[in-house]
């Protein structure tokens, strides 16, 4: 019984030593942390999706208060609101951006992309574009496992079952980027919602030379650079035997999409449907009258 009780006593006070050299080690190294990464984190969507380009709504918390300004802290989940109460937190200035919505640029539907292949492993968009380039002639479209769908936090993305495409909800879309990280192809990107939700974008990002594209889908962009010739904002960029639109100097009006052979070039959120023959006509007029311009300045030099 003695022997019980003195082991009893020799733990009992080994535990309390113990203790007590943790509490001191504690103190001794404590690291003190700002009460305001509380509020921030406290304000945050808690959606901890990665998009702002930190792990969590915390490290994004703590690298805001760190930071000698939020020009390079955005939560993209939460928007202008959220960034307004983080700023009011920190007693910063915050600029406002303009929202964000992921945009699908792949318009390789199963009728436009017939298949040369049957697929039959794991169904991971990842696993497949590791294994070959995917079920069709287009090297660069959509491999239709829904990488995007899965990676998505808030039910914004769908496959469609008619096209084989992922479809955008974008009034759940909120940019975080997950679904562009996803995507092994790269056709998945974030782009400004526009005036209205109104935008352009060129649906295709295949690289190959027009030939080949057109034989690998119809729908694709053919680097035929009408659109680039037709644009007089210069927002259409062409490399890389692909047009890409420049959502900063786009004017929305449309002619690109009027006057593309393929269809490639998608207008969103529009109140009308195109009417593509007024557009090419008023085109047409525009030259005519920039030629006739031209052609009166060389005789007023001539003469």
């Amino acid at each position: 019984m003695t022997t019980i009780i003195w082991t009893i006593a020799i733990i009992a006070l080994l535990g309390l030593v113990l203790a007590v050299v943790l509490f001191v080690v504690a103190e001794r190294f404590k690291v003190e942390e700002d009460p305001r990464i509380d509020e921030v984190e406290k304000v945050m969507p808690g959606a901890n999706c990665g998009g702002c380009g930190f792990a969590g709504c915390r490290a994004f918390a703590d690298a805001a208060v760190k930071a000698p300004n939020l020009d390079n802290n955005y939560c993209p989940v939460g928007g202008n609101e959220v960034m307004k109460k983080v700023a009011a937190i920190l007693g910063y200035e915050v600029k406002e951006k303009a929202p964000m919505v992921a945009v699908v640029r792949c318009n390789g539907t199963c009728e436009a992309r017939p298949r040369t292949n049957d697929y039959d492993g794991y169904a991971s968009c990842r696993v497949k574009a590791a294994l070959y380039s995917g079920d069709t002639g287009c090297s660069f479209g959509c491999l239709g496992c829904g990488d995007c769908v899965a990676a998505c936090q808030f039910g914004a993305l769908s496959m469609d079952p008619v096209t084989g495409l992922p479809v955008v909800d974008q009034e759940k879309c909120t940019a975080c980027g997950a679904c562009v990280k996803a995507c092994p192809k790269a056709i998945i990107e974030l782009r400004p919602k526009g005036p209205r939700g109104m935008r352009m974008y060129v649906s295709c990002v295949n690289k190959d030379k027009g030939p080949g594209v057109k034989k690998a889908c119809e729908n694709a962009c053919i680097g035929c650079s009408i659109c680039f010739k037709t644009c007089t904002h210069g927002a259409i960029v062409f490399e890389n035997n692909v047009a890409y639109i420049d959502p900063e100097k786009c004017k929305l009006c449309r002619e690109c999409e009027a006057v593309c052979p393929t269809g490639a070039i998608h207008g969103v959120n529009f109140p009308k449907p195109i009417d593509k023959e007024a557009v090419k006509a008023r085109i047409k007029e525009r030259n005519a009258k920039a030629a006739q311009g031209a052609a009166s300045d060389t005789k007023k030099e001539e003469a």
